[in-house]
């Protein structure tokens, strides 16, 4: 259910809920995974919790920090503006660039 942000039961939110033994027959733990090959066509990599994307869409994310090279302040902006927009959740980021797309970089 949605109370701000999603809950089961409204109680907690996904990730949370996970290992929450009355809750566990709301929440399936199995993983999706997908595999993705890793070429020169990749930039980088954000890995965040919901207090980002709760606030802040996967283009808004990428079109922030395309122009930040160094991958701490590109997280610490996704993290500002996370913020700035009044997240209600803690907001984790870690930005992975590859360096096969930076000038004289190698993967």
């Amino acid at each position: 259910m949605w109370a701000g942000t999603w809950r089961v039961g409204g109680v907690l939110a996904v990730s949370r809920a996970f290992g929450d033994r009355l809750l566990k027959q709301y929440v399936v733990a199995d993983p999706e995974i997908q595999e993705e090959k890793v070429d020169s066509s990749l930039e980088f990599l954000i890995l965040a919790s919901d207090g980002l994307w709760d606030v802040v869409t996967n283009e808004e994310a990428v079109e922030m920090i395309q122009p930040i090279l160094d991958p701490e302040q590109a997280a610490k902006r996704l993290m500002q503006e996370a913020y700035q927009r009044g997240s209600a959740d803690n907001i984790t980021c870690v930005v992975v660039r590859f360096l096969g797309n930076q000038d004289g970089g190698s993967v």
